[in-house]
């Protein structure tokens, strides 16, 4: 199965057990995250639906990319600036596709109100 997640305004084609580079998240390395903002999901060259579809992802490292230089140059002007810039990203490895949101949530929230009208009458 295969998913294309948004994440750091990127997209990327991901399926378990892939490693993948995106733009810095939040978080240690070891933990698991979950990309909640999935475009399209599939099996093969069948589509699923995406409908609270979650991809589970653990973080490998936080890292540095490599450096890109910035040079900027006006001719005849005697104008010349150069920087150097570093970008901040996090290896993650998907290690599932196709867990959904709120089931949890969504099970306690049918219990819920069952029970609060059992302790209202009593």
């Amino acid at each position: 199965m295969f998913a294309i997640v948004r994440t750091g305004g990127k997209q990327y084609r991901v399926a378990a057990g892939d490693k993948i580079v995106v733009e810095k998240l939040e978080g240690e390395a070891g933990a698991s995250i979950s990309l909640g903002d999935v475009l399209m999901a599939g099996d093969g060259s069948e589509l699923k639906s995406v409908e609270g579809l979650l991809v589970s992802a653990e973080i490998v490292a936080q890292g540095r990319g490599e450096k890109i230089i910035v040079f900027k140059k006006r001719r005849r002007h005697n104008y010349r600036r150069r920087n150097g810039h570093r970008q901040y990203h996090t290896i993650l490895k998907i290690t599932a596709i196709g867990d959904h949101k709120d089931e949890g949530q969504s099970k306690q929230a049918k219990a819920s109100p069952e029970a609060a009208p059992a302790a209202a009458e009593a």
